[in-house]
């Protein structure tokens, strides 16, 4: 006799000694598309027993026969969404709070998860971030755009519990849309929620930790209400330091360790550069397009794209990797006590956990911080947390806790992300702590340095093999009069084409801004400041495709703002278009803006079938 259960227990169905089990009526190993398949009604079972002797399969009408209860295997995912890495940090927490309460738990990106096997998951935890106006994080859209797919059936996931955590900005109409969503899209499915959907505001004063500290107190003792400790087993005190991700095995050279082939990354053979295989591109021009009197220093640089099978139109965005500079990464190896031409290996303590793409193996210190940690942004939580753990010195492991804990959050904000301190600042602000630092925890320590992303400022009709940039270099001043500099802004503008060695990594995205198939459709564009990119491209597209001179053909205004000033001519590649000025506000701030229009034959805002593309701010606001 076959043992099984009903689906309102929710616990695994067990096939016979040496088979192996296939809710749905597709192997779960088959494509996404059959994945969610399920029974016809609610009471309706299909069971196939795999790679069985005579791979015999059972059809069973109706709830199956109860088995003996057993403790079900204490297993977690969780899986995020996010962007700028705040919903991964929260993730990355809730993995180590399950391990702690003795969960085997496996932290993702939604895209990188295989949706297929999310029928198998008892219990699940989505984090999720909200971008733009209500859009899902990149790392998140392929398995956005199946879970709405019409065809799933609504028992899909009636084995699974799950909790939604959102991460948004109520200042956004959309304030965590992508969570809401998602949490009323699971329960369609049949998913059982364990709690209320959490919604993080960035615009708290504490940040979103004000909403996830008690949220997660009560989620814990939701789940261990389910799914107990065993017997004997307790909740590992949050005084005892977890592992780490990885282990640094230090290369001898004298050994010949060294000998060993760099790895490539799994998309390196792929003909369309991309987050996981950049293209080193090299900058062929960087000229300052505001003058030296102006407030602020704007770039158009170009890079030379020839060879990377990168095709781009008007409205697509491109996303260069950054790197730190020589003074911040010679800093940060002397703290530590490292040595910048040190050769490691990198090993995952637990199996199946996947190494970091981008970097190559094996690697020297000194690409690691240079290329890889995050060393100058403001630390999150957990970074307290940690350094906590490796404290040698009582006073400041004391301080350490206080800030990873949620009574001191107010303190840490007034420490840390309000004067916007850096990870460099803070280790120099523990040095006892700083010197103690494991190699071994610096992945779980420091974030990896993100990508950032431009509006492409150029038309491939009008330069081949080139993309432009138009870039604002930031730099401003905290609450504490300290100068800060924006990390990729900086270093771009600092790259001199003349010496050759300018080389950039980057790959193009899609972007959300689509301009009409049809170039004979009038548009009218806003875009203040460097705003004016993605514009600036379409205008040079437009001419390219013989719009000259056309009555609809309506450019950007280009602010003339104290010296600044890129002119329509330029913008678009050919002369000059008629054009008058008027006075505006600058972004309400009272100064007077003189802004350059084309002159329309035509009003062509009344004209049907137009479309505005507001975009950009004005003053520019550090970041």
């Amino acid at each position: 006799m076959f043992w099984g259960c009903s689906f309102e227990q929710r616990t695994p169905l067990r096939p016979p000694q040496g088979g192996s089990l296939c809710l749905g009526q597709a192997d779960l190993e088959a494509k996404e598309n059959s994945a969610f398949s399920s029974p016809r009604s609610p009471d309706t079972c299909t069971v196939m027993f795999l790679n069985w002797e005579s791979c015999a399969s059972v059809l069973t009408t109706g709830f199956l026969h109860p088995a003996p209860l057993q403790m079900a295997a204490r297993k977690m995912l969780v899986l995020y969404g996010s962007q700028t890495g705040t919903a991964q940090d929260a993730a990355e927490r809730l993995g180590r709070e399950a391990k702690r309460r003795r969960f085997q738990c496996k932290v993702e990106a939604l895209d990188n998860y295989q949706v297929a096997n999310l029928i198998q998951e008892p219990l699940v935890v989505f984090v999720c971030a909200t971008t733009g106006q209500g859009d899902p994080p990149d790392n998140m859209k392929n398995f956005w755009k199946f879970i709405f797919r019409k065809n799933l059936p609504p028992t899909s996931l009636c084995q699974m519990d799950y909790a939604v955590l959102g991460l948004g900005d109520s200042s956004y109409p959309k304030f965590n849309f992508i969570a809401k969503k998602l949490h009323r899209r699971l329960l369609q499915l049949g998913g059982s929620p364990l709690a209320p959907a959490a919604l993080g505001d960035d615009q708290h004063d504490l940040g979103p930790d004000a909403v996830i500290d008690p949220w997660l107190l009560s989620l814990w003792e939701k789940i261990l209400e389910l799914y107990p400790l065993p017997s004997g087993l307790h909740v590992i005190s949050p005084n005892i330091l977890l592992p780490p991700k990885y282990t640094f095995q230090l290369l001898d050279e004298a050994s010949g360790d060294l000998s060993v082939a760099p790895l490539q990354p799994e998309d390196a053979s792929r003909d369309v550069p991309s987050e996981m295989n950049s293209f080193s591109a090299q900058m062929v021009s960087n000229r300052r397009v505001t003058s030296e009197s102006h407030f602020q220093d704007v770039r158009l640089i170009e890079f030379d794209i020839a060879g990377s099978g990168i095709k781009y139109a008007a409205g697509d965005v491109v996303m260069i990797q950054p790197r730190n500079g020589l003074e911040e990464v010679h800093l940060f190896c002397s703290l530590l006590r490292l040595d910048p031409d040190a050769c490691f290996m990198l090993r995952p303590t637990e199996a199946g956990t996947p190494l970091p793409a981008p970097l190559p193996q094996p690697f020297t210190v000194r690409h690691l911080v240079t290329h890889y940690l995050d060393i100058t942004c403001v630390p999150r939580r957990s970074f307290f947390e940690f350094l906590s753990h490796f404290s040698p010195n009582e006073l400041e492991r004391s301080k350490l806790q206080e800030f990873s804990s949620a009574q001191g959050q107010e303190e840490l904000y007034a420490y840390c992300n309000r004067p916007r301190r850096t990870i460099l600042e803070v280790l120099c602000d523990f040095p006892h702590t700083t010197c103690a630092i494991p190699c071994d925890y610096l992945l779980d320590l420091i974030p990896r340095i993100r990508p950032r992303a431009f509006s492409i400022a150029s038309s491939m009709l009008t330069h081949p093999n080139r993309i432009q940039i138009l870039l604002a270099v930031v730099h401003y001043k905290t609450c504490l009069s300290k100068a800060r500099r924006g990390l990729c802004s900086t270093w771009l503008a600092s790259l001199s084409p003349q010496n050759g060695t300018a080389q950039v990594p980057l790959w193009v995205k899609k972007g959300m801004l689509k301009f009409p198939v049809e170039p004979g459709t009038p548009v009218v564009m806003i875009g203040p400041g460097t705003g004016v990119a993605v514009f600036r491209a379409a205008i040079q597209e437009r001419v390219a495709q013989g719009k000259t001179g056309r009555e609809d053909l309506c450019p950007a205004p280009y602010q003339r703002e104290q010296g600044a000033c890129v002119g329509p001519g330029e913008a678009q590649g050919g002369p000059d278009l008629p054009s008058r000025k008027c006075q505006a506000d600058a972004g309400g701030s009272g100064r007077s803006t003189e802004v350059c229009l084309p002159v329309r034959r035509r009003p062509l805002c009344s004209r049907s079938g137009g479309v505005s593309c507001p975009l950009g701010t004005n003053p520019p606001l550090p970041s």
